[in-house]
């Protein structure tokens, strides 16, 4: 069967949040002819497997800490109510859904034609849409934005594949008894912090002393003591070489960390190792379109890629912001070059903010304290710390208070905030 021809000023390949909101604001806006292409479900990671249900489930978390410290405030619990995962998921996945039908619907209000198949590109400006029901669709574009996103690595040992990724902490139906985090990244901490709250015995393995290790120094000191306070078992300097599928959901985990090698019996195993962009059904080989030595889109600050007419943005792309709200306001952005004749207009990248929601949270601008240090010179870096217990830990005996800590770089003469 031969495919459907159309043509469109703009093509959206990618249903999350960037791509989206680049489509809807050059067809909604601008009246660019639009058409969007996802092959999962709208949203995309942050909707679906990121940063809305993890939200919701670190909510879950924060409550149940909440009715660990009540009694500290008189209030007497008889017994801890119990967690009822099952319950909580299916009610997790129904709010996505009603999202994911949120998005299609302001698809259409904003007037962008919206296909549900996988693409591939068959020369610069052409891509082929493998639609749901195996029928093609070739789509000829004036521009073309990729957006796709990414996914979660799994590391190359033996029996890895009996691990899950954050993505498969969503599809978790009970909760688990007992679980081995590996990663030291936000997303490992975020994780392993919720099961831990909720109850799951939880070993977090890092390769180094601290994780975080992105953040400054004392971000990854003081948060890396706090989980170890409350209870978190942390193997530090750790590597995995094999697991064993042990029957009836077990796993064993065969690993190496300060204390020597070891083996742990788990019934859940979860990778949050780094994530890598999704290009690999792209064909993106055949536009000349360059990549960097992760895999990454070369972009530049206009979300422009080597080939004049293909963008790039979000996680896909190597500017090194994998934040929903920064994929949002670079799509804005890109189409209001693109079709609102607004032609400086771009992301400004610097000075973007992030938040880790980890037990305590963290908060960050900026630069961190070795960077700055690097980038201006010691002698001209005043820092101003802050330790302290807020006044929520209170009523607690010593040992339940957690910390409360901040921290300002400064810079030059002025001492501008950095």
């Amino acid at each position: 069967m031969a495919p459907v021809n159309k043509e469109c000023d703009y093509l959206v390949i990618g249903g999350g949040s960037g791509g989206l909101a680049s489509a809807r604001r050059a067809s909604g806006m601008y009246g660019a002819k639009a058409i969007a292409v996802e092959n999962k479900r709208l949203g995309g990671t942050c909707v679906n497997v990121g940063c809305v249900p993890k939200k919701v489930t670190w909510n879950a978390a924060a409550l149940a800490e909440t009715m660990r410290d009540a009694k500290a405030y008189g209030f007497d619990f008889k017994e801890v109510a119990p967690f009822d995962w099952t319950t909580f998921k299916h009610k997790r996945d129904a709010y996505v859904r009603r999202l994911n039908g949120i998005y299609e619907r302001n698809l259409n209000n904003d007037k962008v034609e919206y296909l549900h198949g996988t693409a591939s590109f068959t020369d610069p400006h052409t891509v082929k849409v493998t639609l749901d029901d195996g029928s093609d669709v070739s789509v000829n574009a004036k521009n073309i934005l990729v957006a796709v996103g990414g996914h979660p690595n799994v590391p190359n040992v033996p029996g890895a594949e009996l691990g899950i990724t954050s993505d498969g902490f969503f599809e978790l139906e009970k909760q688990p008894k007992k679980v081995a985090v590996v990663g030291a990244g936000y997303i490992a901490i975020e994780m392993a912090g919720m099961f831990h709250a909720l109850g799951t015995e939880t070993h977090l393995f890092i390769r180094h002393d601290t994780f975080l290790r992105t953040f400054d120094p004392m971000v990854q000191e003081k948060v890396t003591a706090e989980y170890e306070r409350q209870g978190i078992h942390i193997h530090k300097q750790s590597s995995q070489s094999k697991v064993e599928d042990l029957g009836n959901g077990m796993k064993k985990l065969h690993y190496k960390d300060s204390n020597g090698e070891g083996t742990m019996e788990i019934d859940t195993l979860l990778w949050a190792i780094g994530r890598s962009p999704e290009l690999e059904k792209l064909n993106l080989d055949v536009t000349k379109v360059e990549k960097n030595d992760k895999g990454h889109i070369k972009t530049d600050e206009y979300q422009n890629t080597n080939v004049p007419h293909i963008y790039a943005l979000g996680d896909v792309c190597d500017r090194g912001f994998e934040l929903t709200p920064v994929a949002i306001a670079a799509g804005r952005k890109l189409s209001d070059r693109l079709f609102g004749g607004q032609a400086d207009a771009h992301l400004d990248y610097s000075n973007i903010p992030s938040v880790v929601f980890s037990h305590p949270v963290v908060g960050s601008i900026g630069l961190t304290e070795p960077e700055a240090r690097q980038k201006y010179g010691d002698e001209q870096i005043k820092i101003y710390t802050s330790s302290f217990t807020a006044m929520y830990y209170s009523m607690m005996e010593p040992e339940d208070k957690g910390p409360t800590s901040y921290k300002l770089i400064c810079a030059g003469k002025e001492e501008k905030v950095v």
